[in-house]
């Protein structure tokens, strides 16, 4: 279990999450407010170029619809937290208002015409956003659902959701001295725990990255590739990690991630030369070298493959982007 416990600490860690509030109403029904897609909602942020902003929604008091574009709606009830990793545009209703408020305009001072007069009336909501850096390749964030709803208070060995959330809630209930930092840090800390928690939950026969860290032989031979991303790594070698046979471990990996494990490798591999030729000045020559590359050449045409880009184009285009 240990292997697969550094093995989620070190994807979440890649992701540098970040957490933001939005708004925190009471709303008396019939009420709707709608939350553009991703790409919306991190312009509206100012988001740094090529991260990801996903909305989060926790419901503190009553209920409400959530309403994906595309997808099913559901209830979401008091003391669920609805995270929206697939960043399509939704919706938050009660009841059947004549119009949606947008969230934008709320953001920017707007007033909330379906404020609740009364405590204890309505839907109470806390709304904000999660921002991830270096997400391409990431097998957690690919691993994730369209839409993670987790119970706070949902007991479980992995996760301390409730304590966050009083913490949290505490905090916004009076002005203190760094009252913003500490939001956002507890904020930072609501996420992975709800990652965490849906860890706990999924399913053991569901294929995909959270069935394969849960095998103790495939999850060993995940940590090694992180570990040691830049060593010459082979099915074989890889399978005498965990001291199985080359083809019992192949199939046995496959099975549980729907991938080889060298195709794994490889995306791994990418994410992180994606990373070092954004935030450093590393050498294309030694990020290959440390990615586990025998030659610049050999690199280059691995990560024009996978990213679309060589990977000079790639660092280029990264240091004229304009940043927030």
């Amino acid at each position: 279990m240990l292997a697969s416990a550094d093995l989620v600490d070190d994807v979440l860690r890649s992701l540098r999450i970040s957490g933001s509030l939005l708004l925190r109403e009471s709303y008396a029904p019939a009420w709707a407010v709608a939350i553009p897609g991703a790409d919306t909602l991190g312009a509206l942020m100012r988001a740094a170029p090529r991260s990801r902003v996903v909305a989060f929604h926790l419901v503190e008091f009553g209920h409400c619809e959530l309403r994906p574009d595309g997808a099913e709606h559901f209830t979401l009830t008091a003391g669920e937290l609805a995270i929206c990793f697939g960043g399509m545009p939704h919706r938050l209703s009660l009841g059947k208002p004549i119009r949606a408020q947008d969230i934008a305009t709320l953001l920017a001072g707007g007033v909330n015409q379906q404020r609740a007069e009364h405590v204890g009336v309505g839907t109470a909501l806390l709304c904000g956003a999660f921002t991830f850096q270096h997400t391409r390749f990431n097998p957690l964030l690919d691993a994730l659902p369209t839409v993670l709803r987790v119970k706070l208070s949902r007991p479980g060995s992995l996760h301390n959701l409730t304590g966050v959330a009083q913490l949290l809630a505490a905090e916004l209930e009076r002005a203190r001295f760094g009252q913003s930092f500490v939001v956002e840090r507890l904020l930072e800390v609501l996420c992975a725990e709800s990652i965490r928690a849906h860890l706990e939950q999924s399913p053991e026969n569901t294929v995909g990255w959270f069935r394969g860290i849960k095998d103790p032989v495939v999850g060993r031979a995940l940590a090694a590739m992180h570990r040691r991303p830049g060593q010459d790594w082979t099915v074989p070698r890889l399978a005498a990690e965990v001291a199985m046979s080359p083809s019992r471990f192949a199939a046995r990996f496959t099975a549980c991630l729907a991938e080889s494990p060298m195709a794994y490798l490889a995306k791994w591999r990418m994410n992180i030369a994606c990373r070092q030729l954004t935030t450093s000045h590393i050498s294309i020559d030694t990020i290959a070298t440390e990615v586990g590359y025998d030659s610049v050449a050999a690199f280059n045409r691995a990560f024009k493959k996978h990213v679309g880009l060589p990977p000079a184009t790639w660092r280029a285009r990264a240091q004229v982007e304009p940043t927030t």
